[in-house]
């Protein structure tokens, strides 16, 4: 018996996030972690419950609230022992926030910050400010893009076990990445003496 299914279909490559019922989606860390969990494969609820470590009852309530904001779908259903067993897909493999709102840009903070705290190695986490005109900042923000894009294929390639030290055919860990390039606001000029 097959462990997934083949032939489902691929995700859109972009989905900008923007409708307040995907907001509240992502409001919930679970949901968060089951996105992250969906990142590149099909995956049931059984199989997310497992690699979540959490109930199935409320994986599955879960997925009903992704899979109504639009942000999974069903990628395919099959019969096994007399019932039917559905694997859950990201609608795309990448989400953008179209126009961050503060409600949504708390919940994905906080749902990152939550994958910190679970991480089994130290991650790299670095708030630097830095003086750059617009078409600096626009430069900035499409080679961080480019960074990640160009890793994220690299690691799509990694299944034949001849390269990266991967042997038998152990994937490799997965990673997050978090690319936020902002302007601060400007000051209202209103400090107080230190």
């Amino acid at each position: 018996m097959r462990d997934q299914p083949s032939h489902s279909p691929p995700p859109e490559d972009v989905l900008e996030i923007g409708a307040p019922e995907q907001f509240a989606a992502l409001a919930h860390p679970l949901r968060q972690r089951l996105l992250f969990a969906l990142g590149h494969r099909p995956a049931t609820v059984s199989r997310l419950a497992a690699q979540l470590d959490a109930k199935k009852g409320n994986v599955a309530h879960h997925l009903k609230v992704l899979r109504e904001a639009g942000l999974i779908h069903i990628a395919e259903t099959r019969q096994v022992r007399g019932g039917t067993e559905q694997y859950y897909q990201r609608t795309a493999r990448h989400m953008v926030v179209a126009e961050p709102q503060a409600a949504g840009t708390a919940a994905m903070l906080a749902a990152v910050a939550q994958e910190l705290d679970r991480s089994p190695v130290e991650p790299h986490l670095t708030l630097r400010h830095l003086r750059l005109s617009p078409a600096k900042a626009r430069q900035l923000g499409e080679a961080l893009t480019g960074l990640v894009d160009e890793a994220e294929e690299d690691g799509e390639g990694d299944g034949d076990g001849a390269e990266g030290g991967e042997e038998g055919g152990e994937e490799q860990p997965v990673h997050g990445a978090l690319v936020v390039l902002y302007q601060q606001a400007p000051s209202t000029g209103t400090t107080t003496p230190g």
